[in-house]
């Protein structure tokens, strides 16, 4: 092995001990616990193989790798759960429901009602802790873009709350 190929074995196992926390806990909460480990898993394959391709913070990259790792996934495990129902006229599985244990009842409907790409908005921000311009690396989209779908997000999530609470949304000061 060269020092060169050391190095960056080196590296790499500091990027995995820093950042295998923070990925598997993104995943946890999007996937079935069946699938989470092995999204993970790819996810830091294909982090290894584009390894020199990571620039500046690592961990957006990482959430966007998982993120379309869980989507893949899913889509294989709905490909072969359209083949069985038609296969043996089956029922489809019904996808989990990740949110059911982290936040209030009205709160996971509410972010339920939401699109899917609303809802990735909201948790990147508010469950991961990143930044607009890092979630928008996560989605692949620009920073700007990415703060119109937040903006959006949150006064849909916003309707939706207050079409189910009899108590009227408060103004915040630039709406007084």
């Amino acid at each position: 092995m060269s020092a060169e190929s050391a190095l960056v074995e080196e590296r790499f196992r500091e990027l995995f001990v820093r950042y295998h926390a923070d990925v598997a806990a993104y995943v946890a909460r999007r996937a079935p616990a069946s699938l989470a480990e092995e999204v993970v898993e790819e996810t830091f394959v294909v982090a290894w193989r584009s390894f020199d391709r990571i620039r500046g913070d690592p961990l957006p990259w990482l959430y966007g790798v998982a993120r379309r790792t869980l989507a893949n996934q899913l889509r294989g495990i709905e490909r072969r759960h359209r083949l069985i129902q038609q296969l043996a006229s089956q029922p489809q599985v019904p996808q989990p429901e990740p949110l059911s244990d982290l936040v209030s009842p009205s709160l996971r409907d509410a972010l339920l009602e939401l699109s899917d790409a609303d809802r990735e908005a909201l948790l990147l921000i508010a469950w991961e802790g990143l930044t607009p311009s890092q979630a928008a690396r996560v989605v692949g989209c620009s920073s700007p873009a990415f703060r119109v779908r937040l903006h959006r997000a949150r006064r849909r999530l916003e309707r939706v709350l207050s079409l189910d609470s009899p108590v009227e949304p408060r103004l915040n000061e630039e709406q007084a």
